[in-house]
């Protein structure tokens, strides 16, 4: 099936569903939900209006519901989470891994966060609260604890013995790890090599010490640097003592790189990477309200620029007609550049040592398309208003403000990582102010100096 049929098939599934539930017939709408992969569910969760949703919720079996629910968004698993007492957690939570429980109660109020732990079996609750003792974006927030160990003193056929013995292995599991009897990581015995090696060989003989495990507090965009960098399916865990604490495996980290892209994505317009695309109304408002406030904020710093050169806007009105193209450029410029930079922090590509090389380039390819643009937009102004000077004055202050958009939309970033501010959230908000008030600056300032 290709991708496109695969969305046709989702998109025609939840016309099926909305058009059961709007005549009222929901056997057959259970019957078609339940027949579905719980990933496919979660789509088609996160594509219904709130109304809708609910009933669909309503309809799934309940040994899915956990599957469903860790398939979902933050914004949409909390809606959801929050209709449910205690007792419907535990319930759904059944069959769902350490690190999976452990985001699920994350969204929890304190005191139904609190009912559902003591509601849990002792070995559960120390696993669960094992991996809520990390940050949720760290090593430790993301590992599962479901780890297949062995020793090096055994053989290969006594390892073997002991996998049939447990009948079946955890998911992702490409190797299993080498620890000591104290429970220090050692290296991977990757099962593809455990299958083919002569039964009598120990595991001391065909394991790799070669992989360096991954630390409970390495940040997660760092842990999907490795996983990318390594072509990793699971990696081991250690704490600050060097003992096996989990395992990572590829799933959760492809989660960790979608949260990203979507957070980098979003963050640009102010809002947050799970953004509930069907948000009831008064949700929605108040978070798009603040970002829209600050804008409006450093809109009027803009404006407060153009209003210092009122006069020489009332003696040449073309300067109002033109204003807007200067400010504009700028914001596209600035805007490239961002979008580059920010993308190259997230894949570490950006350090100190080869900011000032990049800077320089942007400079560069600041003043080839500065000038470029500005004998563009020189010659339309002098061909529109018959003026040479309004055509020096816009070709000049395009090419100021290209300049500074460039220099911003490097520095910008590397200053707000530096002081912890995240560059995808705020950036483009800070640099349109920039672009606007040097353009405005620039174009109105020469206006004034040539006119006067």
């Amino acid at each position: 099936m290709t991708l496109a049929s695969g969305r046709g098939s989702i998109r025609l599934r939840l016309e099926e569903l909305l058009a059961a539930i709007d005549a009222g017939t929901l056997a057959p709408a259970k019957r078609l939900l339940n027949h579905l992969s719980a990933v496919d569910v979660a789509h088609l969760l996160e594509s219904s209006p709130p109304r809708a949703r609910h009933v669909l919720w309503q309809l799934i079996d309940a040994e899915q519901e956990g599957e469903v629910l860790q398939e979902l968004g933050d914004d949409v698993k909390g809606a959801l989470l929050e209709q449910m007492d205690a007792t419907d957690v535990l319930a759904l939570m059944e069959h769902l891994e350490p690190d999976d429980v452990a985001d699920i109660l994350q969204q929890l109020p304190g005191r139904i966060m609190q009912d559902v732990l003591r509601g849990m079996d002792a070995q559960d609750r120390r696993r669960v609260e094992r991996v809520l003792s990390f940050e949720e974006d760290s090593a430790g927030g993301l590992m599962n604890t479901d780890t297949i160990t062995v020793r090096p003193r055994h053989t290969v056929d006594v390892v073997l013995r002991y996998l049939r013995r447990l009948g079946e292995i955890p998911h992702a599991t490409d190797a299993l790890f080498v620890v000591s009897r104290n429970d220090h990581f050692l290296g991977l015995l990757p099962v593809a090599k455990l299958l083919v090696c002569d039964p009598e060989l120990t595991v001391r003989e065909i394991m790799q010490t070669d992989v360096d495990p991954i630390t409970v507090d390495m940040p997660a965009r760092e842990v999907a640097k490795l996983f990318r960098r390594h072509d990793w399916v699971s990696a081991a865990v250690v704490d600050a003592e060097g003992k096996l604490a989990g395992r990572i495996t590829i799933d959760d980290v492809v989660d960790v790189i979608v949260e990203d892209a979507d957070h980098s994505f979003m963050g640009m317009a102010g809002l947050g990477e799970d953004e509930d695309t069907f948000a009831p109304v008064l949700k929605a408002t108040p978070r798009r309200a603040i970002w829209l406030g600050i804008n409006l904020l450093t809109a009027f710093i803009a404006s407060s620029v153009i209003n210092l050169f009122e006069q020489t806007i009332d003696k040449v009105v073309a300067l109002a007609v033109l204003m807007p193209i200067v400010a504009s450029m700028g914001g596209v410029a600035g805007s490239q550049t961002l979008t580059v930079v920010v993308r190259g922090m997230a894949l570490g590509h950006i350090e100190r040592s080869n900011a000032g090389w990049l800077l320089n380039r942007e400079l560069v390819l600041a003043g080839l398309n500065g000038m470029l643009w500005a004998l563009v937009c020189a010659a339309a102004a002098v061909l529109w208003f018959g003026d040479y000077l309004i055509g020096l004055c816009i070709a000049a202050a395009m090419l100021i403000n290209l300049l500074a958009a460039a220099a911003a939309g490097v520095l910008l970033p590397i200053l707000m990582r530096s002081l912890r501010i995240d560059p995808a959230l705020a950036g483009s908000v800070v640099l349109t102010t920039i672009t606007d008030a040097v353009g405005f600056l620039s174009f109105l300032g020469l206006a004034t100096l040539f006119y006067a």
